[in-house]
């Protein structure tokens, strides 16, 4: 998800946004303990997390299609953090909340080992000057965090637009131990779409090519 203020999400609207049983209190994320999943979702189904929601697009349809499943978003911009939980709430969807979150602070002091199945990261912010390179989500520490969060066998989807960001994400994936190679899953998204993000259908109207990663966690 790209960095920025949502602006046209403009304050007066917010006033507007019911996010109550959906947008998780930010306090958890600075207190003591893990994250327990059972008691924020009510059961003990297993969970897929999305980072940089974004407006909800994605995991709207991820989580009608999957109502077997558990979803959580995580967003740092806090108008589209509160946007996505109003969103969710409007649809009468139980199985999704959302977390207005540092994703990488998140994992790793808040997320147990082996405790997600799925871990979703489309069109990260690839923040293209050299000198913030350091910024970007996708690093070697962050990649051996998600490979102790997720369940043996569990997934990881990396989709973006920008080449350079993809070459840094295939170096870091090609040292990173525990990790086999797996077909692109199908994930939704309308005809010649991957996963049905906001950002995918702006950028598949303005002919850009895409660039793709589906890991599977083996150890």
């Amino acid at each position: 998800m790209r960095s920025g203020s949502p602006q046209h999400l403009g304050n007066g609207e917010s006033e507007k946004w019911d996010t109550a049983g959906v947008l998780l209190d930010e306090q958890m994320t600075r207190q003591g303990g893990l994250v327990d999943f059972a008691a924020v979702f009510g059961n003990s189904r297993p969970v897929e997390i999305e980072i940089g929601t974004g407006k909800g697009t994605f995991l709207l349809a991820r989580a009608q299609e999957r109502p077997e499943l558990n979803f959580l978003g995580i967003e740092w911009a806090r108008a589209y953090a509160m946007y996505s939980a109003d969103r969710f709430k409007r649809h009468g969807l139980e199985n999704v909340r959302m977390l207005r979150a540092d994703a990488t602070e998140f994992f790793r002091k808040k997320l147990a080992d082996r405790s997600i199945w799925r871990l979703h990261i489309y069109f990260p912010d690839p923040w293209p000057k050299t000198r913030h390179h350091r910024r970007r989500l996708i690093q070697a520490a962050f990649i051996e965090e998600a490979r102790r969060v997720l369940k043996i066998g569990g997934q990881l989807i990396i989709v973006t637009d920008h080449k350079n960001y993809f070459s840094q994400i295939q170096n870091v994936m090609s040292t990173a131990r525990g990790w086999a190679k797996i077909p692109f899953p199908k994930l939704g998204g309308g005809d010649g779409e991957l996963v049905g993000t906001n950002f995918e259908r702006k950028y598949i109207a303005q002919g850009r090519p895409f660039y793709w990663l589906a890991r599977l966690r083996y150890k």
